[in-house]
């Protein structure tokens, strides 16, 4: 028993953090430039001159992405957590989702921090990688809904829906408000995010409508970070003090 208090707290407590640290890099990024201004309709000449221009707080802004992005990892991961006891099964699947989550967005995350720079780089000096890079620059386009980038990025969402979905019934059962509240906030992001991906799918939301329309699914997740802060403390703090 004291082992498991001892890895309890040890796990709340970094998903405390990372909850902490997933709302300061959210805040952050609305003040750093992801991509061109009007990126979705934007020539690659435009995009190339932009990159270089700013290369420097891309990069930033794109490392500050992978930050969120593994905080908001340690947030959901921390939250599969809280059912360990109760549904094992449920917390292992969503944990393993979570992973999954975590490695599809880190490789676009990546790929923006290292290539997409050194592709612009490429193209705006004649390099003799121009024309390779030409032909991968849009196709690691950011904003277009239907790059490869995105692809990945939304990829990620998904699995982080998923893993949502699994643990939002096993949350309700807990006897804690806090952990119903999460529950309810989790189960409604898994089933907003899926029902924007069946809508994007039939055809109901036109190609430059589709980043918003992920966006406003995947800033559901504010929710449970900002309450996942009270349950985190809350399990550490009973941790501490032992089994009643």
């Amino acid at each position: 028993m004291k082992a498991w208090n001892q890895l309890n707290d040890q796990i709340n407590r970094a998903a405390f953090w990372c909850a902490v640290v997933g709302l300061a890099t959210t805040i952050i990024s609305f003040f750093l430039p992801l991509d061109v201004p009007e990126g979705y309709s934007a020539t690659v000449e435009e995009r190339v001159a932009w990159l270089v221009a700013h290369s420097g707080t891309f990069k930033l802004a794109w490392i500050n992405q992978i930050a969120s992005m593994i905080a908001l990892s340690g947030v959901l991961a921390g939250i599969a957590w809280q059912v360990a006891r109760t549904h094992p099964l449920q917390a292992l699947l969503g944990g393993f989702l979570v992973a999954l989550a975590t490695m599809a967005f880190f490789i676009p995350k990546f790929i923006a921090v290292w290539t997409i720079p050194m592709l612009a780089e490429s193209i705006a000096t004649g390099a003799v990688t121009e024309n390779m890079a030409l032909g991968l620059l849009p196709i690691l386009n950011v904003t277009v809904p239907f790059s490869l980038y995105t692809s990945f990025d939304y990829l990620g969402f998904w699995l982080y829906s998923l893993a949502a979905l699994v643990v939002t019934k096993p949350l309700l059962l807990q006897s804690a408000s806090i952990a119903k509240t999460i529950g309810v906030a989790m189960g409604v992001f898994g089933l907003a995010y899926n029902a924007v991906v069946v809508a994007i799918l039939m055809g109901f939301v036109g190609r430059a409508e589709v980043g918003s329309a992920i966006l406003s699914a995947a800033f559901i997740l504010l929710i449970p970070i900002i309450a996942s802060l009270f349950l985190f403390r809350t399990s550490a703090t009973q941790a501490v003090a032992g089994p009643s």
